[in-house]
Formats: structure tokens, sequence, C-alpha cells
């Protein structure tokens, strides 16, 4: 027999794809490609929403290139979508991977298509890439009116080859409209370079270069504007129109630009951007273009920056008195003339650059000696003043350290010409973002016009009060903000070169030293005195480890507070004590020692209503407050002067543990407590709340062992005398034999042996678990287990009318249901092969883990209400829920059953969290866990990881309680 013919329609389809494809391969124009791929799409796809897109890179923008819709809106087919982060389209273009959407109607993620989806009805919507390699050139929509967006593998492979054919066709058509824009620039350049390297001095190669530009771009005019930092201004060196001109030259062409009128072009420029202004683009925003063309009163503008060494020297502008779209090779020839004369620039000042390297060099060097001189601050800094204000012909030397007690920067030493008087005022302390800018700076921070820069914004009232018009700053040491600052200061407008910037920095950071050594003489005083009383201090709270007396504790607590009130020299020094749960705080003396200061220490004080210790609790560290600013109700226990200060901390170890305490401390007014002595005394007292934390769980972990050990000493001799007992009634059952009849006999035997079975694991575990848990290894089939944990809470589930049913054990959905099954109990097989899945490990204590977790669920749940046992075999080298180790068997891939016991029945969300392995837990804080049932499936959670498993509980979003079990599985189990 012949082979059979192919369907018409297939042959059909294929010969259309063939036709398509040719199509697209020997057409140039973008549209008739476009309109050709809307044509086949029409044609072999029932889709009623159809819409072609082109990608700009650039801007992050989708071109509408037309479509299909049902009402023929060409307007919507071509409008311009802006991609912006999250929505579905942006994630086609740059994940360049077909998304499907099942309704388009309710997708949030593509908000601007709802109108259109809801005006045609569309529902399942697909979008596609059209890309070449890693490019994405564009994409296409299709929406039908069907819900989903499935595409069989014969049609999706048909439209994957026809965008593919068609992302080729665009790509190509793309490189060959950058081909004939691009004009090449490398021969010019290399022209220039070769007419640079013969000429003599700086003013003909620029002239060449004017000559160049002018003869590449063809504006109307070129310039090299060159910038001049004393006064920030741009004049114009050369030009192609008036050759060699001289900044003092009266002509228009030459005048003078100041930054402070093209302030954004001169950011641009200092940052090495070039800048393009043609028909209707600009890089420069609309006020600054508008006042730039009219300044140089043109239409279009092309400017490259000449930089060396970081430093703007100027920049070549080409000009053009009509509107113009600059290419991309007008751009990088412009931008490659300037980069060459950046390196030609600086040979016409070399020497002199040399010679000023030089002299840096030694006042740097002078400086650094002052580190190792015996002069003192003030010589030093004097000698070192002079010579940077000559060098940077700068008008004030300012030091700047910030004082922490009077929170604001203060001047330690200053310079200024003799016919300038010093600063007296004091500076604010710096703004964040002031503070975060020199904190990243490794060089000066410049501020050429302090009238218009917003940086330093709080300090530029008194500074232009007093003449500062531009400034360089600097911090001293490369620690933290604040630290010590070196300003120099200047009354006119100007900036500084990246050379002389990078001077000053150098010569600050030798200052940071010296200022550093003198800071630390003057400290070693008051450092002996704060690190004896912290060496005492810390001696007092170490003592008495065995003490277990409360009135011991008290005089500890007040020798304590005597030594952190020495740091601080306070008259006035009080604990507020209380431990977790009360209402009322307990006032334990430290220091009294005026008579002006005293409390009441009988007063009770309560715990939620003391303003004082509510403040101090709010605060995550100290507080200092006022008399002034307390209540009348604390001025009632707390008798001290109205002009006092105070210092409140709680005795708070770390968050998640409870605060038991408040340190008082009272001072008078007119005393400054350092930052030094007040971190110092921080200190103490966290100690202090660490010290009396591990005292009051010595003394809880001490009575609830002693409660402990006197409970499984009662527990087990009472099982001995039970085990005693039984053994006794067995004996005695033994020896009055069997009886004669049959059917009393064969139930006299069954119950003969579980007697003998219950003796016999009782007396293994008074002998072997009497003072600690002994785990043994066995296995067991999991059916067997939950049939006999099921059987114990029978009784439960009849009185509280529950259902409960077992799933995953391998029977069917009709088996699981069928009503041949208890009533109670559905879905436990009772097959040999249903129940070959056996867990391993002490089955005894994972019965009785898994009870504990049945009687729980029974106590939670409504009457009459539903119990389900899933039952899931799981893989531990591909599950990473399993937390268990698999060391016991040895084997690295051990599977694991989870076993998840489901109820509908409340429980607290506090307890839940309480269980949850990751959740720190503060054994002073009162507790769910304390005391059952809680604290039962505490034990059984603890049990189990000790047992090789994992326990944890969980709430459903339908509100069922889940107790998720894992267990291993036994090896020889597949």
């Amino acid at each position: 027999m012949g082979q059979p013919q192919k369907p018409i329609a297939a042959e059909q389809q294929i010969l259309s794809l063939g036709r398509v494809l040719q199509s697209l391969r020997e057409e140039d124009n973008v549209d008739v490609l476009i309109e050709t791929t809307i044509s086949y799409l029409k044609e072999q796809f029932d889709y009623r929403l159809i819409w072609i897109a082109l990608y700009d890179r650039l801007n992050h923008i989708l071109f509408g290139k037309g479509g299909i819709t049902p009402d023929q809106d060409q307007v919507f087919l071509r409008q311009r979508v802006v991609l912006s982060p999250g929505d579905l389209l942006e994630q086609v273009v740059i994940e360049q991977h077909p998304l499907g959407i099942a309704d388009l109607q309710t997708e949030i993620r593509a908000t601007e298509w709802h109108k259109v989806a809801e005006k045609f009805h569309i529902q399942g919507t697909i979008i596609l890439p059209i890309r070449y390699k890693d490019r994405c050139l564009g994409l296409v929509l299709l929406g039908s009116e069907r819900w989903g967006y499935l595409l069989t593998g014969e049609t999706k492979a048909r439209l994957m080859m026809v965008l593919g054919e068609l992302g080729a066709v665009l790509h190509q058509n793309e490189i060959h409209q950058q081909q004939k824009q691009n004009r090449r620039t490398d021969e010019p350049l290399l022209e220039l370079l070769e007419n640079l390297r013969n000429l003599n001095n700086l003013n003909q190669r620029l002239e060449a270069a004017v000559q160049a530009t002018h003869k590449f771009v063809s504006p109307n005019r070129t310039n090299i504007y060159w910038f001049e930092r004393e006064g920030r201004y741009f004049w114009c060196r050369m030009s192609n129109q008036l050759v060699k001109i001289d900044r003092n030259s009266s002509s228009q062409q030459a005048a003078g630009m100041t930054v402070q009128d093209l302030s954004d072009f001169y950011y641009a420029l200092a940052v090495n951007q070039i800048v393009s202004i043609g028909d209707a683009r600009s890089s420069l925003k609309s006020h600054s273009t508008a006042k730039l063309l009219q300044r140089l009163k043109v239409r279009s503008l092309l400017a490259a920056p000449i930089i060396w060494q970081k430093n703007l020297l100027g920049f070549l502008a080409v000009e053009s008195n009509e509107p113009r779209i600059w290419t991309e090779a007008d751009k990088n020839f412009v931008q490659g003339v300037g980069g060459l004369i950046s390196l030609i620039a600086p040979n016409e000042s070399m020497e002199s650059t040399i010679k000023q390297i030089q002299e840096d060099a030694q006042l740097t060097s002078q400086v650094a000696q002052g580190i190792y001189s015996e002069h003192d601050l003030h010589e030093t800094l004097h000698s070192c003043a002079k010579r940077v204000l000559a060098r940077l012909a700068a008008t004030r030397f300012l030091l700047l350290q910030y004082d922490p007690e009077q929170n604001n920067y203060q001047f330690i030493y200053q310079s200024q010409p003799h016919n300038r008087r010093p600063l007296t005022f004091t500076l604010n302390t710096l703004k964040e973002l002031d503070g975060q800018l020199l904190q990243r700076s490794t060089q000066a921070v410049e501020i050429e016009n302090l009238d218009e820069d917003l940086r330093f914004f709080n300090w530029r009232p008194l500074l232009l009060e007093n003449g500062v018009r531009s400034l360089l700053i600097c911090k001293c040491t490369h620690g933290q903000i604040p630290a010590p600052l070196l300003v120099i200061t200047h009354e006119t407008h100007r900036s500084w070169t990246t050379l002389e910037k990078e001077l000053l920095w150098a010569v600050s950071q030798q200052i940071g030293v010296i200022v550093r050594q003198w800071q630390l003489h003057n400290r070693t005083t008051q450092q002996q005195k704060t690190s004896q009383a912290f060496e005492q201090c810390l001696n007092i709270l170490t003592q008495s480890q065995n003490s277990k007396i409360e009135v011991e504790k008290k005089h500890l607590e007040r020798t304590a507070l005597e030594q952190i009130a020495s740091i601080l020299g306070c008259p006035l020094a009080v604990l507020l004590s209380w431990a977790p749960g009360e209402n009322w705080a307990e006032i334990i003396p430290g220091v009294i020692d005026n008579s002006q200061f005293g409390i009441f220490s009988d007063a009770f004080i309560s715990i939620q209503s003391e303003a004082l210790i509510q403040w101090a609790l709010a605060t995550e560290s100290y507080l200092t407050l006022k008399v002034d600013n307390l209540p009348p109700e604390t001025r009632k226990w707390l008798n001290v002067p109205d002009k006092s200060q105070i210092l409140v901390m709680a005795l708070r170890t770390t968050a998640d543990y409870e605060t038991t305490g408040v340190v008082l401390l009272v001072d008078y007014q007119q005393r400054r407590w350092s930052e030094q002595n007040l971190s110092a005394t921080a200190t103490l007292i966290s100690q202090l709340a660490w010290w009396r934390r591990q005292k009051q769980i010595t003394r809880f972990l001490e009575s609830t062992t002693e409660e402990l050990r006197q409970l499984n000493w009662y527990k087990h001799r009472r099982l001995e005398e039970i085990q005693r007992i039984t053994a006794h009634s067995l004996k005695q059952i033994h020896d009055l034999g069997i009886p004669a009849n049959e059917l009393t006999q064969m139930r006299y035997q069954l119950l003969l042996r579980q007697l003998d079975h219950t003796a016999t694991s009782m007396s293994g575990m008074l002998k072997v678990e009497q003072w600690q848990l002994h785990i043994s290894w066995e296995t067991m089939p999991i059916a067997s287990l939950l049939k006999r944990s099921l059987e114990r809470i029978e009784n439960l589930l009849k009185q509280q009318k529950l259902w409960i049913g077992v799933h995953g054990l391998g029977q069917s959905i009709d088996e699981q249901e069928s009503p041949k099954n208890s009533s109670l109990v559905r879905g436990v097989p009772t097959t040999s092969a249903q129940s070959a899945m056996a867990i391993a490990g002490d089955i005894v204590k994972i019965e009785l883990v898994i009870h504990e977790l049945l009687v729980t669920a029974c106590n939670r749940s409504q009457i009459g209400g539903r119990i389900d046992i899933w039952c899931r075999r799981l893989d531990a080298s591909k599950n990473v829920d399993a937390k268990y180790s698999s060391a016991s068997t040895g084997d690295e891939h051990q599977k694991s059953l989870e076993l998840s016991i489901t109820y509908n029945g409340a429980i607290e969300a506090q307890l839940l969290t309480e269980l949850h392995d990751n959740t720190p837990k503060d054994v002073l804080a009162p507790s769910n866990l304390d005391q059952p049932p809680a604290l039962h499936l505490l034990i059984c959670q603890n049990l189990m990881q000790e047992l090789g498993g994992e326990l944890n509980f969980y709430q459903l979003p339908d509100n069922r309680v889940v107790s998720r079990l894992l267990l291993p599985l036994a090896v020889h189990d597949s």
C-alpha cells in the first residue's frame, strides 16, 4: 500500500507558513513586515485582539505598530506604552519568554488593558517576545474571548517560527540603518592626532582641533571655551571665526559666561557628561536648556568637556543656528576631540605644576612633623594654617570639634587675616544627609557657591552673614561622623582643583591625628577614674555566686548602685524593682548623700501608671530629663529639688526578655554629664540587669529542678510498688491454673499475655529509665500504630461524637468513605499490602506523642466535629522541610512519613508563636507553656527532636489547626 496523503488543511497551513516566511525574508520595510505578520496571524489564528509593538531599548518604551481590534481602532493600536516595573509587558521584554494570561480582565499586572479587555470581552491572552538571540525587539499580544491561553504544539511551533523570522529581519534592518547613519570617525581623528603632534604651542593645537571639528560636523560655529576657577566663568579661547581670542578681548564672542548663570550645564560638564541640545531633545532640564541657548544665541548645541585629573578645564562646543538632530557620529567625534585636547592642555603649565607638587609635599611633611613634636596644639596648627591659606588663596582656616554635651560644633582653632575678626558663634550639628556625605567622602567636599548650594543648609545663614561665599570641608578622621572638621573658606565664589582638594585632604588627616592625641591626653584622668569605678562595680556583681539569701542580694544591688552613682557623682541613686508578672514596684535605695534628696521607700508604685517607669521602658537606652517635667504623682514619693536633672534606664537585657527594674539617678542641674561617663553608666546598668536576670534564672531553675526531682522520685517509687503488686498478682493467677472452659480459657490466656507484657515493659522502664530517657529502635507499620492510637481514644470520640478519617495509606477514596467502616474511624487499612509502610524509632514514645496530639485535637474540637489524619511519604533528600537527621540509620537519603492531624477548633495565636522553634523564649516571663495542655505539646515537640523527627503546629487559612509530625520510615521500606 502507498503512503497515505496528508490532510488538505495541514498542507494549506504549511504552504501559508512557507509563503509568509519567504515574504518576511525578502522585505526590508518595517511597516510592510508588520502588516505581513498581522495578516498571517489574522488568517491562521482565531484571535479577536492582535497587537504588535516594537521595543525602544534606550527609553524602555513600546511603540505600537498596528494590529486588529473588533472596532478597528488604529489609534489605540499605535499607542506608545512606557514600561514600568512589575507589569506583564516589561516582564516579557526582560525575560524574553512567552507569558500566558487566563483572563486579561482580572489581571492586576496589566491594568492598562482592563478597559480594552472588558470592551471586547477578551479573556485568554498570550504575550510573545519578538527576539533575536538575547535582544528583545518587540512583542505580540494575542487576545481571545475564550478563557485560558494554552496553544497546541503545532500551533505554537508555527507562531514561534514566524516571530523568529520577523525578529531576525528586524535585527538585520536595524543594523543596516545604523550603518547608514554612522560615519567613520577614526580617520579624521587620526589625521587630527598627527597634526597635533607636529604643532608647537597650545593655541596652534586648539586651532587645529577647532578646524577639524568644524569640518567634520559642519555647524555654524565651533568654539573652545576655557574655565577660570577664580570668578567661576567660561571665556572663549578659540573659535573658527575669531582665532586666538584673548580673555581680555572686548568681543562679544569672548565675553564670559558665569557658572551661576549656567549651573546645570556646568555640573553636567564637571562629571564628564557630553551635553546635546537638538531638535526637541536635550540632555539638560528645559529651563537650563532655554537659558543656555539664549546666552549663546543658537538653536542647537553639542558640547564635550575638557577634563584633566578630574578638573574641568573647559569645553568644546559646536553651535547651530537651526534645530538639528546630532548623530552618534557627531557626538563621538566631538567627544574624541575633547579628549585629545584634555591630553595636550597640561603641557602648557607642566613646569609650574611640578613645582607646585614639590611645595605641597613639603607642606604635608611639615604638618606630619607636628605630630611627633612637643609643641602644643595651637602652635602646630598656627604654622599649618599659615601655609595652607597661602597655598589655596583662602580667607579662613577653621578647625571644628563636635561637643556632645551642647550638641553642636565649636571652633577649637581658627586663623584669618589681621583685618578679619575671629568667628564667635557655634554651628549646629550636621543634618543626616550632610553627615552621610562626609562619611562617604574620600576627598574635600567643595561648595563653590554657598548662596545656591543646599548642602550644609543649617550652617548657611551664619557663614553667609560673616562673608563666606565658598568653602572646602574635610573630615579629619576615618571614623564615624561627628568627627573633627577642617574648613577652608573664601569671600568670593570660586572652585578648587583636584590637586588642591587632595592636598587639603592629606593635611586634614594629619591634623586629625594631632587633635586625637590632644583629646586623649585630656581624657586620661577621667578614664582612669571611670576605669576604677568600672572594675570595682564588676567585682561586686561577681560576688556571692552561692548566695540564696534575699537580704544579701539587696545588699549587693545597693553596693552596685553606689559604684554606678560614683561615675556621675550623683547624690541619689535608687532601684525600682519588680518580678515578671507583678504590678507594683519595690524601692531599693542605693545612695542618698544629701538631705535635699530623698525618697519614700514605703510608697506603693504602680508599674503601669508610674511615668518614670513607662518612659524608661519606652526608651532603648538611658533617658535624661528635668525634674520639672515629672507629674505630681511621681513627686509624692520622689523628694528632690526643683532644679535637678534625672537619668532613668530600664534593666533590659534583650528585646525578647522582660524588664525587671529601672535605675533612677538624680543630680544637680548645673552638673554636666559627659558622653563617656554616660556610656560607662549605661554599660554598668546593663551589666546589673544581666546579673539580676542570671540570679532570677538560677533561683527559678533550682526551684524547678527540686520540684521535678521530688515528683520523679515519688512517681518512680509508686511505679515500683505498682509493678510489685502486678507481678505478685500474676504469680497468683499462674498458681490458680487455667480454667477448663474453652472460651474462658482463650480470654484468660489473652488477658494473661497482656498483663505479662505490661509487667515486662514496666520492669524495663524502671530499670533503664529511672533518671533519663532511653531511646530504643524498632519498627512498626503505621497502620497498626494508628489503629492502636485510635482505640485508646475511642471513648473520648464517642463522648464528643467526633468523626475521624485516615487518608493516604494506599486505599481509594471509595474505601475511605465506605459505610462498611466504623462510623467514627474511617480509612485505616487492614490488608498487609496496605499496611506495609512502617516507621522506625522508639515506637512506645512515638505512640504516646500521637496519643497526646489526638487527645488535644479531641478536646479542642467542637462536638460532632471532624478530625482528619493525613499520611504522606516524603524523601529527605528532596524535602527541604525535613530537619531531622538520618545519622541513626546511616542513610543520607532516608525517606520519612508526614503525619498531619487537622481539625476545626480554637487555638490561641500566642500558643502557636511560643511553640515555634525559632521563637526566643524568656524563662522568667509568664507563658502558656508553663501549664498543661500546652506544656504537654512542648514536651512532645522536644521529644520528637530527640527521636530524630519533627513536630510543628500551625493554622490554615480556613482556620483548621494542623499538627504536623515527621517520622522516619523503616530502611527496608521503599
